[in-house]
């Protein structure tokens, strides 16, 4: 295996003394998990954190082997991560890509709705305005995983409490279907960004 790709940084783990196992998502390859040498070092902790784009050159030896890879930051999100609300979007939306697509399988859509969804949470000027293309995100990701076929995206005329339910019924699309062999640590990312979002509501 030997792929150059542009790519999106979904989960990080740590493994060894300095190095971590990441979850990129790529356009063409789809999810794929790296051993990152040095991943937790000086230079590399700022570029691997969820969100982040980066230009990943990833190699293996055989299609069953751990591939490795290096890593250059291309777009970074973590001038955002200093507030809460963002922080809590770009850890949910980054978790439930890494939680539930199968690796080395395309999803293109999914790919394309993430950066835009990532770039809508960063630059965005508030959150009602982030919120829609966050929730068709979700949408589509549900979709792409066989589930979800009857839940709308949401109009360019939805109020905030219409937009707050469809988060909720999104919410427990999720975790009735593609989280519910490890809904409580994963799903506790996205109640927190709910009670977030519900602040705004009051």
């Amino acid at each position: 295996m030997h792929i150059r790709a542009s790519a999106i940084v979904c989960a990080v783990r740590a493994h060894g003394e300095t190095a971590v196992i990441a979850r990129l998502l790529t356009a063409g390859h789809g999810l794929i998990a790296v051993y990152v040498a040095g991943g937790r070092g000086r230079q590399l902790r700022p570029v691997l954190i969820p969100g982040n784009t980066v230009d990943a050159e990833i190699n293996a030896r055989s299609a069953h082997q751990l591939p490795w890879a290096r890593v250059e930051l291309t777009q970074s999100r973590g001038p955002w991560l200093a507030e809460p609300l963002p922080t809590a979007a770009i850890g949910w939306i980054t978790t439930i890509a890494a939680c539930t697509l199968p690796e080395r399988h395309p999803y293109p859509a999914v790919h394309e709705a993430l950066g835009a969804a990532l770039d809508a949470v960063c630059f965005a000027p508030a959150a009602r305005e982030w919120v829609p293309p966050f929730l068709s995100y979700e949408i589509l990701l549900l979709r792409e995983l066989g589930y979800g076929g009857g839940i709308e995206r949401p109009g360019p005329q939805a109020d905030w409490a219409a937009l707050l339910d469809l988060f909720d019924t999104l919410g427990r699309e999720f975790g009735r279907y593609p989280l519910a062999e490890r809904r409580g640590d994963v799903m506790a990312a996205r109640a927190l960004l709910r009670h977030r979002l519900g602040r705004i509501a009051g």
